[in-house]
């Protein structure tokens, strides 16, 4: 696909460098805070993002510049995980740079998809609700927004109680070896199979994610067993460190047959606790709202409330 958008004159375009995490982070920092009142970013998230594994930046990712070398415009288009679906997004000020940057990733999508042997592609944003301008953009070439998240905190003030676990129950923090990794992934694959946005990651894959970031670690990841089967997970990491001295539970989930035992309210008691003794403010999570097994009614219900609110758009399509 060639881009029919152009660029403002002064304007330069290349693939992002790991060099370049501050001033992207300072795109995005300032796009956010336009938006939303605020950063909402962490450099860490940033500089990873760009030598993710998987993620090609000379062929997936465009900086634009500024005559001035100053960042205007970035995007990216994600493969994730070989099935034909791609993530995409597209971030700037200015609305010419935007269509740009939707053409250029909308472009890149299609190649994924047709370098996969895929007749069509369903591609992905995330974008936050309040974000009109590119809303927009997405509604104007047909996109349709696929489910609603909010971000979900509660505020630790003092110590919190240590949560009580269900009688049966066998927990295991940290998962340092081959066959506890392996019980895991298999495990939060499961729990979230068929649920919107969701592509599982080839098991290497997954470790070399994992692996490669700063903001997961090992320790953080914790399983329920019962009877010896792996039936719960929390995966809890970094993400809000910086920008809200918060606990990150970046995913948890249940097994169907085992849920409305008190696993997962164990899991988020057993998250404050950890955060409010490690001197956090909070605890943040992202949930989806149409999620099948009703995850917002359980978080509200554990004095978590939503702030922002964000919108899965999605748009399936031939690659040629």
């Amino acid at each position: 696909m060639i881009s029919s958008a152009v660029l403002p004159d002064g304007c330069t375009v290349r693939a992002p460098a790991p060099t370049d995490a501050e001033g992207i982070f300072d795109l995005i920092s300032a796009y956010n805070t336009t938006v939303v009142g605020f950063a909402d970013c962490a450099l860490d998230d940033i500089a990873e993002r760009i030598v993710e594994p998987g993620f090609d930046a000379g062929n997936d990712g465009w900086l634009v510049l500024a005559a001035d070398g100053l960042p205007v415009g970035y995007g990216y288009a994600f493969d994730k995980g070989g099935g034909g679906d791609v993530e995409v997004d597209m971030i700037s000020q200015d609305p010419a740079v935007a269509s740009w940057l939707y053409d250029r990733t909308m472009g890149r999508a299609r190649e994924i998809g047709r370098e996969g042997g895929h007749a069509q592609i369903t591609v992905d944003v995330f974008a936050y609700r309040a974000d009109e301008g590119l809303r927009d953009l997405l509604s104007g070439h047909d996109f349709v927004s696929g489910t609603t998240y909010r971000r979900m905190r509660i505020d630790h003030t003092g110590p919190v109680a240590a949560a009580v676990l269900p009688p049966g129950v066998v927990v295991r923090r940290g998962m340092y070896d081959d066959e506890s990794r392996r019980r895991a992934h298999d495990l939060i694959v499961e729990c979230f199979r068929g649920q919107f946005g969701f592509v599982p990651r080839p098991h290497e894959d997954w470790l070399a994610f994992r692996e490669a970031s700063s903001l997961f670690a090992w320790s953080q990841l914790c399983l329920l067993e019962i009877d010896g089967k792996a039936v719960a997970f929390r995966d809890s990491c970094d993400m809000s460190l910086e920008t809200a001295n918060c606990g990150h539970i970046a995913g948890l989930g249940v097994l169907e047959e085992y849920r409305g035992r008190g696993l997962a309210k164990f899991l988020l008691y057993d998250a404050f606790a950890l955060d409010a003794a490690a001197g956090r403010d909070g605890t943040i999570l992202l949930v989806d709202t149409n999620n099948p097994t009703r995850a917002l009614e359980l978080y509200l219900s554990v004095g978590m409330t939503p702030s922002l609110t964000y919108d899965g758009w999605r748009r399936v399509l031939p690659v040629d």
